[in-house]
């Protein structure tokens, strides 16, 4: 378990801007407690400081998990987010979908969402943004990036892609083996 250096920091938060744009902040500068970013076997943790400071005590082989996992870094470089950060994704999220409960099963399966299937959209959700899919019930249920902003949109026929499949919670079940 260590901090992230300069570029994995960069990295993070670039992906996380595109989902909750400048409210980082509030991840980082809680009222509550103090959190903060840790890597552990290619894996990034949110974990308040009080629990990081107790888990120097274990051993670094003896470790498996601390905090919320947030996502992984991949050989490439790049940080894919896992379906784990979903909880912190919804609270701060500036842009949302909302789909219809006859696109809930697909999506859940991993499918994109189609237009179709699109119950609400954020008003003036630009072209490639990051967004939280939530059904009816206001429930978050992935997440997800936009492939037409909300203008051309209107103009599609039903079957078009309106939201590309990032994650969703049905990954809980389909690749829990590989989410820790």
């Amino acid at each position: 378990m260590r901090p992230l250096t300069e570029e994995e920091t960069k990295t993070l938060f670039e992906k996380l801007a595109r989902y909750i744009g400048k409210n980082i902040t509030h991840l980082i500068e809680r009222p509550d407690e103090h959190y903060c970013f840790r890597y552990h076997n290619d894996r990034v943790y949110y974990v308040s400081e009080v629990t990081m400071k107790r888990a120097i005590s274990v051993g670094h082989d003896h470790l498996l998990s601390l905090g919320t996992c947030f996502g992984k870094f991949t050989k490439t470089g790049q940080f894919r987010l896992h379906i784990t950060a979903l909880d912190h994704l919804a609270q701060y999220t500036r842009y949302k979908v909302w789909v219809k409960p006859n696109g809930e099963m697909p999506f859940l399966y991993g499918n994109h969402v189609v237009k179709a299937h699109i119950g609400r959209i954020t008003e003036d959700t630009p072209q490639h943004q990051g967004v939280v899919v939530y059904n009816m019930a206001d429930s978050p249920i992935g997440f997800g990036t936009t492939a037409r902003s909300t203008a051309e949109m209107r103009k599609l026929d039903p079957t078009a892609i309106i939201v590309f499949h990032q994650a969703d919670v049905g990954e809980y079940l389909r690749s829990e083996d590989t989410l820790f």
